[in-house]
């Protein structure tokens, strides 16, 4: 049985959708308030480590600030100590902002991109369709489109030039937002926060650290779809694939 551990507290407030949606998929998974994994140090006891969405410390820092530098401060040299293995990570939107702060991503102990404010400087709360531009990370295999729920006020990706360019020939840009199968190229509402170069989604050089804006924890079942009684009804959701890709990963 694959173990995965879910951060939970102080904010976050997605967990218990993340932990139904990996245990659909096959996991033993564990909901943890912070304080409690900082005390026993548990990481190695598990395969993947979810940082969930929510709201962590209120954002009042800027998202995922101060979470990452509470982490940071506290247990940097076992969250290094877990990802130099073969394991896992997920972070869903403010967990993504958490990663990239916290420089998890794009690569190990770098802060070299950033989650920010909306273009529209408003929360956005919107299905968007997304295209699968990598074969490397492991939560997409097998997948080549997905349509999944946003749901945030700062998600718009940045990055300097050479970082960007850097990203593209490492093939760690996972998910565009796109729109009828084509790139958004930045149009509102397609691309729902202004990210440069539509990116929605990177993982780091390894494919196994993967973090997204989207919420594919919502899209475990079909009722969760907007139109699910419009003749659709058959599809296969979209974002519980991406977790089964995490489990089947230890088969």
């Amino acid at each position: 049985m694959v173990n995965v551990l879910i951060l939970a507290g102080y904010g976050i407030n997605c967990e218990q959708e993340t932990a139904y949606a990996f245990a659909k998929a096959g996991a033993h998974t564990t909901v943890m308030h912070l304080n409690d994994v900082l005390e026993t140090r548990c990481f190695p006891e598990y395969q993947v480590l979810v940082f969930p969405g929510g709201f962590s410390y209120g954002d009042d820092t800027g998202s995922g600030k101060a979470l990452a530098n509470r982490l940071r401060n506290t247990c940097w040299q076992e969250l290094c100590d877990f990802v130099s293995k073969d394991k896992l990570v997920i972070g869903i939107c403010n967990g993504f902002q958490v990663m990239t702060c916290l420089g998890l991503l794009p690569s190990l102990g770098t802060c070299s991109v950033a989650l920010t404010h909306n273009t529209s400087a408003r929360y956005e709360c919107r299905w968007v369709e997304l295209a699968v531009t990598s074969d490397k990370c492991v939560f997409t295999r097998g997948v080549n489109g997905l349509e999944l729920p946003v749901a945030h006020g700062e998600g718009r990706f940045y990055a300097q030039e050479s970082v960007l360019k850097q990203l593209k020939q490492n093939g760690q840009i996972v998910l565009r937002y796109a729109h009828g199968g084509m790139p958004a190229q930045g149009v509102f509402p397609f691309n729902p926060n202004g990210s440069l170069d539509d990116i929605a989604g990177i993982c780091d050089s390894s494919g196994r650290i993967f973090g997204l804006m989207p919420h594919p924890e919502r899209y475990v079942a079909m009722t969760q779809y907007p139109l699910w009684c419009g003749g659709d009804g058959k599809r296969e959701p979209y974002g519980l694939q991406l977790f089964r890709n995490a489990v089947e990963y230890f088969s």
